[in-house]
């Protein structure tokens, strides 16, 4: 089904396209801003008819980070293919109001309150171009260790990944129980690649959260990630604690949390990201328990 057929099954009204203007899609998609004839307006993604999966998993995480009620994120309208090209059509947002970071820290923490009862998520979908494997485990250790890690040194090996790296991680691996004594995450329902380009406000200062990578686990991944590129500043982390206090040992887990986003830099965009992928997991064997 055509794209302008599946808007207007979709949202119940007849969409004919007037006018479609590129703009900033990251390094993954390509995206634009179309516009009707009706004067509505929407934003759309595309990539390889290949990886329409990938959008539709974009799609149910959006929807699951929406029922959270916690904080806005850009809603779904309608995902398919036409010809070689898979889309994900969404609401189109305003966005690069003022940002607070109180509130976004507030909200975030709310979201994270959404839980489950075992880790993991219902299908499997992307970070970045990657694939994320989220069955389901009761284990956090187990499921970080097998589902992160593990599936991204596998992933670095087959890119050619030095023998360094891959000791490394897989030493830090088997040490993982280590970093959790006297805590137990629970699942929570996590955004999964919180990084600064993934976070904005709208018009009226509402933080808004885009382009996840949805699964149930440890909330403190999120708030690794947010320190990784840049975070949104102190006032951010002293509201989420208010509302949903931060354990001490997060201190040394967030680069263990971090590690899974820097292996995957690597088998994405090559480059250093090994070796600074080895140096953090040599770091971390040495305040291993």
């Amino acid at each position: 089904m055509s794209l302008e057929s599946l808007i207007t099954q979709s949202t119940g009204k007849a969409f004919r396209l007037a006018d479609e203007r590129a703009t900033g899609g990251g390094c993954i998609n390509q995206a634009a801003v179309l516009t009707g004839t009706d004067g509505r307006r929407f934003f759309v993604k595309r990539n390889s008819a290949r990886l329409s999966d990938m959008f539709a998993a974009e799609a149910e995480g959006l929807l699951a980070l929406a029922e959270s009620q916690a904080i806005r994120v850009p809603l779904p309208v309608c995902h398919g293919v036409e010809g070689a090209q898979s889309f994900l059509v969404m609401e189109l947002l305003e966005l690069g109001g003022r940002l607070d970071p109180s509130v976004f820290g507030e909200q975030l923490a709310l979201m994270h309150r959404h839980t489950a009862g075992r880790f993991g998520w219902h299908r499997d979908n992307t970070i970045g171009a990657t694939p994320q494997v989220n069955t389901w485990r009761e284990d956090w250790i187990g499921f970080w260790r097998e589902q992160r890690l593990g599936f991204q040194i596998d992933l670095a090996m087959q890119r050619g990944g030095g023998s360094g790296l891959q000791d490394a991680v897989r030493r830090l691996m088997e040490a993982l129980p280590g970093f959790f004594d006297g805590y137990s995450p629970v699942p929570s329902v996590l955004h999964g690649d919180l990084w600064s380009g993934n976070w904005d406000a709208d018009r009226e200062g509402n933080p808004v959260i885009y382009d996840p990578a949805v699964y149930f686990g440890d909330r403190e991944t999120d708030l690794a990630m947010t320190e990784l590129f840049g975070g949104p500043g102190q006032r951010f982390y002293d509201a989420y604690h208010a509302v949903w206090p931060i354990d001490p040992g997060y201190r040394v887990r967030k680069d263990l949390y971090n590690l899974y986003h820097l292996l995957n830099h690597y088998n994405l965009f090559g480059g250093g990201y090994a070796g600074q992928s080895e140096r953090l997991a040599r770091r971390l064997l040495s305040e291993a328990r």
